[in-house]
């Protein structure tokens, strides 16, 4: 999350509750501060979870908040996937490939295509600009760490006109992350860590008493580079207000879908590759009520008139009730409604994921469910500290088609020490189950900072057996690495098989009851 404030003003305020649409807003006082909250995230189908989670909390306080989503001004939305083309299909061979002379290529082309990528949008910086000009008094940034040309346009413009400005987002809890971002002109807190519940008094502290006021507030990180006090993990969660999506252009949308999350974190927090553990709201598990979850489904169904729902949540069943309170009370408060979520297959006694509480998710309304299925090969997976097996896998995908889901799951080649049996074994697994399987997300390998993996082999000095580190790229929070073996022949053979399946499973169109979701998770 980021946020970005003005100078002191005596802004009009309105106070709007998390339950009432912003129409309904009654005034409470004065002398508080007038934000822009600013949305870098360009997704086409659903609002961003996060952003209305800090407009709710702020309008909660009083403040008057205007929102800047990039769909509103024409900016093209991101389309996440879809059904694949043969030109889809060479794409992922070229981008995949362990061929020298293509991977210097890639290497050789990626900043530009980065550059060009990422590039602030005008119409986004001419509102922007705009809105400034007119007299706002904080600006709120949400940013992924993309996003860094259209985060140092914004801080231009926010530094001409006097204007401090506080960054945020996921990852910048990480403090090799808020050390890099903090050296942007411009730029006057980067804040890491879930800041629902104190987004206010920092705007506020902010603007009543500048960097001196806030350098002592939980993950705040100054441009001088005093060092951030870590924010404890959010609690109690039934704290949080309702998010408030009413800014965002529904009508530009190609269906409802409302995002929410139950909890917060991994119940499982082992696998050795993951970055997500790592992130603002990742660390530990936490979990909401059911009941709590299930009184926001009905007041979003109402705001919005839609009965569709998307849970971003890590793992939907690290609480196994959850998933099951879900199956049972999503159609009692919202007539007709449909939802997909991500699990995770472990070996828990109760996951929460068995044949009959997959059949019930079904007939409570669940259309699709994801999974990171990352290999079929059982060594890699325990190499991984996955927590999962081969064999769990097969059963959970057969049960969730038996059960009438869209089943999409993750995948990735180049782990550490990955052979050509284990590309093998994961091409074999995934022959058997392609009747299953409605989409494939299949990635090479990332080194995610922080990450037990990353540690791991910083600890060695960056380098083992298998891999060494060649650079740690703070602002990206990832590692540069090199194989000290080439992928051998055998090895190139056996991807090419796998990239084969993938794409006749991803050149299928969904199952018809999941539509409306294509494209998610």
């Amino acid at each position: 999350m980021d946020v970005t404030v003005k100078r002191s003003g005596e802004a009009r305020f309105r106070a709007v509750s998390s339950f009432e649409p912003i129409a309904s807003a009654t005034v409470q006082r004065t002398n508080t501060p007038d934000v822009l909250l600013v949305d870098l995230n360009q997704f086409a189908s659903f609002p961003t979870l996060a952003i209305g989670l800090l407009t709710a909390a702020l309008r909660q306080r009083g403040h008057r908040v205007q929102v800047l989503c990039p769909l509103a001004y024409d900016v093209p939305g991101v389309q996440r996937e879809r059904a694949e083309t043969f030109k889809d299909y060479l794409s992922m061979r070229i981008r995949l490939s362990d061929s020298r002379l293509v991977v210097f290529a890639r290497e050789l082309s990626r900043a530009p295509r980065e550059w060009r990528r990422n590039r602030p949008h005008p119409a986004i910086l001419r509102e922007i600009s705009r809105q400034l000009t007119d007299g706002t008094d904080a600006i709120l940034v949400s940013a992924y760490l993309n996003h860094s040309q259209a985060v140092r346009a914004i801080a231009d413009l926010a530094a001409e006109r006097g204007i401090p400005m506080i960054l945020g987002g996921p990852m910048f809890n990480l403090p090799e992350v808020a050390a890099e971002w903090r050296r942007i002109p411009g730029v006057t807190a980067v804040v890491g860590g879930e800041s629902e519940l104190h987004v206010a008094n920092l705007v506020e502290a902010l603007i009543r008493g500048g960097e001196a006021a806030i350098a002592r507030l939980p993950g705040v990180t100054l441009p001088s580079g005093s060092p951030q006090t870590p924010t404890p993990p959010l609690r109690p969660l039934n704290s949080v207000p309702f998010a408030d999506f009413t800014d965002f252009p529904w009508d530009r949308y190609p269906v409802r879908i409302v995002p929410m999350m139950t909890g917060r974190g991994c119940q499982w927090d082992k696998c050795t590759f993951c970055s997500d553990v790592i992130s603002a709201s990742g660390r530990t598990f936490r979990t909401r009520s059911v009941e709590n979850v299930l009184l926001e489904v009905e007041e979003q169904s109402r705001r919005h008139s839609t009965s569709n729902f998307l849970f971003i949540d890590l793992k939907l069943n690290s609480y196994p009730n959850m998933f099951r309170g879900l199956a049972d009370g999503m159609r009692r408060h919202v007539r007709d409604a449909e939802w997909i979520g991500t699990v995770h297959v472990d070996m828990r006694k109760d996951n929460g994921l068995s044949r009959s509480d997959l059949a019930a998710a079904a007939k409570g309304g669940m259309r699709r469910i994801n999974f990171g299925l990352e290999s079929g090969s059982q060594r890699l997976l325990d190499a991984m500290r996955k927590g999962s097996s081969v064999e769990a896998n097969s059963a959970f995908i057969r049960h969730a088609y038996e059960a009438g889901l869209s089943i999409r799951c993750s995948m990735f080649k180049g782990y550490p020490g990955e052979t050509a049996e284990d590309m093998q074994l994961t091409a074999r697994f995934l022959e058997a189950h392609a009747p299953y399987l409605d989409r494939i997300r299949f990635c090479d390998f990332s080194l995610p900072i922080g990450t037990p993996l990353h540690e791991a082999l910083m600890r060695n000095g960056g380098s083992n057996d298998l891999m060494s580190v060649t650079a740690n790229v703070g602002s990206r929070a990832f590692a540069r690495y090199e194989w000290k073996e080439a992928k051998d022949r055998s090895y190139r053979r056996a991807k090419a098989r796998l990239l084969r399946v993938v794409h006749e499973i991803n050149r299928r169109p969904l199952r018809p009851s999941a539509r409306q979701f294509d494209g998610l998770m």
